[in-house]
């Protein structure tokens, strides 16, 4: 046998001993050290080496996924998750205060853009029958828009007007009530003296004085927002108009400065907002619409003064829920009080009560439906919050923007994929 040879037959044998080893390794399990255990506090004795096995004590607990250290493994985790959510809540309470703030800074142009929302959702009907019926876009809108101003100037000068003719006959049984009232307290249940009348009037006429200064500025503050009213109302004009006609352009060009994988779910969850919206303001509008009806009727069949006027200020009040019709009912009940007497008042009182029970319980849940339905304590802390902080506009805003929240979190919250448009074009580079 040549060398060549007893060197190749060496390394082949070197080889297969590699190739056993390692085979050999792979088949045989790890063997994992028992780990080591603390000697107890009760029995001190010598430090053990590393290799001994003492008995007395727990083996420490492994780390978690969600811990950086031995320190937070050592915090409760119950502990932990309270930490995080805080400071999550903390953080969003922030940008919440944050967003407030620029809210109530330039509330000039907000509250215009959310009252020209409202009234773009309200005419968005009326302009597509118009579209539908071959009308260019920009004249569809103006006439739409131009249409509504004229009915509501052409009613607000048909109420102020009645409510002018009818002032005079109304301070003189306004005269005639008090003196009525003032009988009652000294000849009903309270019996109230003369001197007890007078000091309570006293009183009264203090509390006036002392306040004169209070309402005279709180006149002028709003003799100088004047120019702002002008400017909001100009405002709420020029973004109506646009909003009917462009709107759906500037939905599109909102929705692609998002990322690409956002902009589906966003737009489905923005044109289902604007439905919301819209189902809303034309279910709220015909609930008016009934209520100022129905006790308009009874206004006018007990011959109660400015029943126009009271019937188109419920029709006002109930575009805020729950609570605005009930006000504006109130008010139509103390003009039956001081006209007609208590018998009267409670009639109309009566009325008001069955109105609201029927708008509650039978036109709300059918005009409505289940995708604007808003539990009433949502509605109720959605109007605290408006009446705080924008005040009567607030309290307008509030729950339409409940509803769309309502429905835009709901589509977004969804784990499904929007349907796909039926003018959508796929490009894909190969097949799958």
């Amino acid at each position: 046998m040549s060398r060549f040879e007893r060197i190749r037959g060496r390394l082949r044998r070197a080889y297969e001993s590699g190739r056993e080893s390692v085979r050999t390794a792979r088949n045989t399990p790890p063997e994992v050290p028992e780990p080591a255990k603390v000697a107890s506090p009760a029995a001190p004795g010598p430090a053990a080496p590393p290799t001994a096995t003492v008995v007395g004590a727990e083996p420490p607990a492994a780390l978690h996924n969600s811990t950086a250290s031995r320190d937070d493994a050592d915090v409760p985790h119950a502990l932990r998750i309270a930490a995080a959510w805080s400071w999550r809540l903390i953080a969003v309470g922030i940008v919440f205060w944050a967003l407030l703030k620029i809210v109530s800074t330039i509330s000039i142009v907000i509250i215009p853009l959310a009252v020209a929302m409202l009234l773009s959702a309200l005419l968005a009907p009326a302009v597509g029958w118009l579209l539908r019926a071959r009308l260019p876009r920009s004249l569809a809108t103006a006439v739409v828009l131009v249409g509504g101003l004229v009915a509501l100037i052409g009613t607000l000068t048909l109420v102020v007007n009645e409510f002018i003719r009818g002032v005079p006959e109304l301070a003189k049984k306004s005269t005639q009530g008090l003196q009525q009232i003032q009988d009652w307290l000294q000849t009903g249940p309270l019996h109230l003296s003369d001197n007890d009348l007078n000091r309570y009037l006293e009183e009264a006429q203090q509390w006036v004085n002392n306040n004169t200064e209070r309402f005279t500025s709180g006149a002028l503050s709003t003799a100088t927002t004047l120019a702002e009213v002008l400017t909001g109302t100009v405002l709420v004009l020029f973004a109506t108009f646009f909003f009917l006609r462009d709107g759906n352009m500037i939905w599109r060009f909102l929705v692609r400065l998002l990322p690409v994988a956002a902009r589906w779910k966003v737009d489905d969850a923005g044109r289902a907002s604007w439905a919301t919206l819209v189902a809303y303001v034309r279910a709220t509008l015909l609930v008016a619409f009934i209520d100022a009806l129905g006790i308009g009727i009874f206004l006018f069949i007990f011959d109660v003064p400015f029943a126009l006027p009271l019937a188109a200020l419920v029709f006002l009040g109930a575009f805020i829920p729950i609570v605005g019709a009930t006000l504006s009912g109130g008010v139509a009940v103390l003009v039956a009080l001081v006209d007609s007497g208590p018998v009267t008042a409670l009639i109309i009182l009566g009325v008001v009560i069955g109105v609201q029970q029927v708008e509650g319980h039978i036109l709300q849940p059918l005009i409505m439906g289940r995708a604007v339905a808003i539990h009433p304590l949502a509605v109720i802390i959605g109007l605290a919050a408006g009446v705080v902080l924008a005040g009567i506009t607030g309290a307008l805003v509030a729950v339409p923007l409940i509803a769309v929240l309502n429905t835009a979190v709901r589509r977004l919250a969804a784990r499904r994929v929007p349907d796909t448009p039926p003018d959508a074009v796929v490009v894909a580079s190969r097949a799958p």
